[in-house]
């Protein structure tokens, strides 16, 4: 009988036979290396092209426009402070109304600078009296004195009393101006138009002249300015657009899209901010619509010139690459090429191209990152760009 050693080996031999016999029985057939390569040239030339959106470059007339944050800023503001003290009478004006110069707004009880006029009137007509009578003895004592009847030194004494008496007359008057100017206190009027503010004190309370809130705070609206900064670099351009007439200023609400108002540029502040390498600069706005309100933080667009003939293309075609920024152009075989551009100011999602096209061109502006230069392209129209695909679908695997 065989030994169980023998029985073991002849086992192993067999398994290890039958396991290369399975491997043969379902191994792959063996292929031809030249067949993928085959394969995929005759895929790339069958690949379908691209489906891209286009656009024509423009070329027109551009604003050249430097933006910058300002604050609106009032021209004229005054806190309305009474220049006498006494009871307020009456407040005649309504909180937020318009106002026009020299409308009343306020009045104080007056009669007490009433009877200070009244003493000056009183003490003017008794010391012109007293002229009156001075110069009636003058004119008697001239006559008297001229035929020896009358001394010098009286014809001399009725020349003082005369002079006294008109400088007396002359204080009388100063006095009575004053004491009317007093007066004329009790009534208060707006310096400038404007409008009024919330009012800080109620008839019947006592007033002075150095009450720390004042009556209320009259704000002028129209015209009415802003004050914004610029980096200082853009002082020379700014100058120039200064000197030849093209400064413009436009007023945008604080999300940029709405535009509030157009003015002029006032000035260029004397000095430039140190720490923030900014200068501030002065427009003022009609404010017609009062759409600009004191305080409001706008944005503003400063035009300083107007390129003719500028090329514009829209700022999603405009790409960034290793060798720099560039454009994909649209050939008349619907072929791509990349185009190195210069790009300039962009705005209003147009970018302005300082260099590299001509105006002619189609530049794609979505579905460039299936793209390189000598691709084939589809350009589709508004209503079937959802064909176009973008990096954001394919980075998040829903193409291909």
């Amino acid at each position: 009988m065989p030994s169980r050693k023998t029985l073991l080996l002849a086992g192993t031999v067999l398994l290890i036979g039958l396991g290369i016999g399975g491997y043969f029985l379902h191994a792959p057939a063996p292929s031809n290396a030249a067949e993928p390569k085959a394969t995929s040239k005759a895929t790339s030339k069958a690949a379908p092209p691209v489906p891209v959106t286009a656009a024509h470059a423009h070329k027109g007339d551009v604003p050249i426009v430097l933006e910058g944050l300002g604050t609106v800023t009032p021209i004229n503001t005054a806190t309305i402070h009474t220049q006498v003290q006494g009871t307020l009478d009456s407040v005649d004006f309504v909180e937020g109304q318009d106002v026009k110069r020299g409308d009343v707004l306020a009045k104080i009880d007056p009669r007490v600078f009433e009877a200070q006029v009244d003493q000056a009137e009183a003490a003017l007509a008794r010391d012109q009296a007293g002229l009156k009578n001075s110069q009636v003895n003058l004119a008697r004592t001239q006559p008297l004195a001229a035929r020896g009847f009358a001394t010098q030194q009286l014809l001399d004494t009725q020349n003082s009393q005369v002079a006294q008496s008109q400088g007396t007359v002359a204080l009388d008057k100063a006095a009575l101006e004053a004491a009317q100017t007093q007066l004329s206190y009790t009534t208060i009027t707006a310096p400038f138009d404007g409008i009024t503010g919330i009012r800080h004190i109620d008839p019947g309370n006592i007033v002075h002249p150095t009450d720390a809130t004042g009556l209320v705070t009259l704000t002028q609206l129209q015209p009415i300015s802003i004050i914004f900064t610029l980096p200082s670099t853009d002082i020379p351009d700014v100058q120039s657009a200064i000197a030849s007439g093209d400064a413009s200023v436009d007023a945008y609400d604080a999300a940029n899209t709405h535009k509030l108002d157009h003015g002029s540029l006032m000035l260029i502040d004397n000095q430039v901010d140190a720490s923030t390498g900014t200068v501030r600069l002065k427009a003022s706005f009609p404010n017609e619509r009062k759409s600009l309100w004191p305080g409001s933080f706008v944005n503003i667009h400063l035009t300083i010139a107007i390129r003719h003939d500028a090329v514009t293309v829209p700022l999603t075609a405009v790409q960034q690459g290793p060798s720099g920024t560039f454009v994909y152009v649209v050939d008349a075989n619907h072929v791509v090429s990349a185009r190195e551009i210069k790009p300039g100011q962009s705005r209003e999602d147009k970018v302005l191209i300082d260099q590299g096209l001509s105006g002619d061109e189609t530049v794609v502006t979505a579905g460039q990152y299936r793209l390189k230069p000598g691709t084939s392209v589809e350009v589709v129209p508004d209503h079937r760009k959802d064909m176009v695909q973008n990096a954001t679908t394919a980075s998040a695997g829903m193409l291909p």
